[in-house]
């Protein structure tokens, strides 16, 4: 069945409110309507996106809202350096890059293809303070000790996460790692494998990023102290061999 005449009309009017009334709620520059409008574009309309998600509206919801909820947190709002582990489709790299101008966003991701997307995207909504960098974690170099702040949405155990991000922190820089419902195991593990890596772990941070949203944590690790030199082990090792007892 075909949708009503119209209803696609109404879809895109309600997306472009929903990002006008997300600019408002949380302070963002003017030019962040403009930019956030065209990425929401880019996710919705370019074939090769890697999101399943095609209704403007939702797409709102689940991508950009959901990167922005973040800012509720002092160590995202204040970030000068942030890496975006497994970037993807670019959440919550690109929101989180139009949202704090002055901050430098490095987009990390293994995948050319998705590379790719992210260049285009990033082009099309002219956002000038995010560079992609293909790459695993594990093989960025360039990156270590470079970071007030690593963000990494739906890429791995907390565990492996905490590997790939506490190389890259400098002291007293935080991972934020992108959570549903929390898992007792998981966080378990998470605190062990922070005990060898130089993290702290925080109380998990629970988030209502638009209405109705459910079961959603922002999970926030510090860097408390140096990362043994041993890490980084080598590519694979983190999801082959967890720290923590995964």
């Amino acid at each position: 069945m075909s949708a009503p005449r119209g209803s696609g009309r109404r879809h895109h009017r309600g997306a472009r409110q929903a990002v006008a009334e997300l600019v408002a709620t949380y302070g963002l520059p003017l030019t962040a309507d403009a930019q956030l409008q065209a990425l929401l574009a880019a996710l919705t309309e370019d074939p090769h996106a890697p999101t399943t998600i095609h209704d403007p509206l939702t797409a709102v919801r689940d991508h950009l809202a959901d990167s922005l909820v973040a800012l509720e947190l002092p160590a995202v709002s204040g970030a000068t350096q942030i890496a975006d582990l497994g970037s993807g489709a670019g959440l919550p790299g690109l929101p989180l890059a139009i949202a704090l101008p002055a901050t430098a966003v490095t987009l990390v991701e293994s995948s050319r293809r998705k590379c790719e997307f992210l260049g285009r995207a990033g082009d099309v909504a002219a956002v000038t303070n995010a560079t992609v960098v293909h790459a695993r974690a594990e093989e960025w170099p360039a990156g270590r000790e470079t970071c007030d702040l690593v963000t990494a949405r739906a890429l791995a155990p907390l565990a492996v996460v905490a590997e790939y991000a506490a190389p890259l922190l400098t002291l007293g820089g935080a991972l934020v790692a992108w959570r549903g419902q929390r898992d007792a195991a998981d966080e378990e593990s998470a605190a062990r494998a922070a005990a060898e890596l130089g993290l702290e772990t925080r109380p998990p941070h629970p988030v209502t990023p638009y209405p109705g949203a459910l079961h959603r944590h922002l999970h926030v690790l510090v860097k408390s102290s140096p990362t043994p030199d041993r890490f980084p082990r080598r590519s694979g090792m983190a999801r082959k061999r967890p720290l923590g007892g995964v």
